[in-house]
C-alpha cells in the first residue's frame, strides 16, 4: 500500500465513476480504476436472502425504475432489474452487483471504502465476504452513520479501519443544537473507532480539527 501511503491527496471515486457511469455498478467501479482513482466508495445493503448488494437507496425506484425495497428482494430478484439505463442506453445491461463482485475488482495498491446502509444484521455476512476476499486489511475501510452498526463492525473486524459518519450541521436540528465535539470524540474512542467522517460545514473549525487529531483519530471530510 506504499502507493497510497506516500500520496498527499487521494482521489476517491464516489459510488465509482458515477458522473460518467451508473453509480455503484461494476461499470462505474471499473471505470474509476481505469482512470487511476486511489479508492472507490460504495454503499452496501442486505437482501432478503442475506446477500450483500451494492446500492445506495433503500428502494430501487431511482436506479431500477421499480419501487421495490432492497431488503424485501432476493438477490435473484434484484439482479433482474436494469440498473444502468437511467444513465443512458449504453449502460442498459448493467446490474446491481454484489459486494463479492466488487471486491474482486480492487487492484493492488488501491482501496475500497464501504458505507454500510443496513442494520447490525449485515455484520456477519460482511465479515464473511471480506474474509473470503484476497484483499489486504489496509485495502478496506468501513464507514456508517449508525454508531451501533459501525461499533459492532469494529468489534467483529478490529483489523479493518472503521469511521463513524456524522452529519454535523448538515441537518437543521444540529444547527440549532450543535453536537458536542468532546462527546463525539469520547464516543468514537469508547468504541475503538479509527476516526470520524464529517460534513464540511461551519462546525468543522480549526478547533474541531485540532481536537480530533489530538485524540489520534482520523478525520475525513
Amino acid at each position: 500500500m506504499e502507493q497510497i501511503k506516500n500520496k498527499k491527496n487521494l482521489i476517491i471515486a464516489h459510488r465509482g465513476e458515477s458522473y460518467d457511469a451508473p453509480e455503484n455498478t461494476l461499470a462505474a467501479i471499473n471505470l474509476a480504476w481505469q482512470r487511476n482513482a486511489d479508492a472507490v466508495e460504495i454503499d452496501i445493503q442486505l437482501s432478503a436472502d442475506n446477500q450483500i448488494v451494492v446500492i445506495h437507496d433503500l428502494n430501487t425506484k431511482r436506479i431500477g425504475n421499480r419501487n421495490k425495497k432492497v431488503k424485501k428482494q432476493t438477490l435473484a430478484e434484484l439482479k433482474e432489474l436494469e440498473a444502468g439505463k437511467h444513465k443512458g442506453e449504453k449502460w442498459k445491461d448493467e446490474k446491481i452487483p454484489t459486494l463479492s463482485e466488487v471486491l474482486e475488482t480492487v487492484p493492488s495498491g488501491k482501496k475500497l471504502i464501504i458505507e454500510i446502509k443496513s442494520s447490525l444484521k449485515i455484520i456477519p455476512f460482511l465479515k464473511k465476504d471480506i474474509d473470503k476476499s484476497d484483499l489486504k486489511n489496509e485495502q478496506i475501510e468501513l464507514i456508517c452513520f449508525s454508531l451501533s452498526t459501525i461499533a459492532e463492525a469494529k468489534k467483529e473486524m478490529p483489523q479493518i479501519r472503521s469511521l463513524w459518519l456524522l452529519d454535523l450541521d448538515y441537518v437543521w436540528i444540529n444547527r440549532v443544537f450543535p453536537p458536542n465535539i468532546n462527546r463525539i470524540i469520547a464516543t468514537a474512542l469508547k468504541h475503538n473507532l479509527d476516526g470520524i467522517n464529517v460534513w464540511a460545514g461551519k462546525m468543522l473549525t480549526p478547533l474541531f480539527t485540532d481536537k480530533v487529531k489530538a485524540a489520534h483519530l482520523l478525520l475525513y471530510t
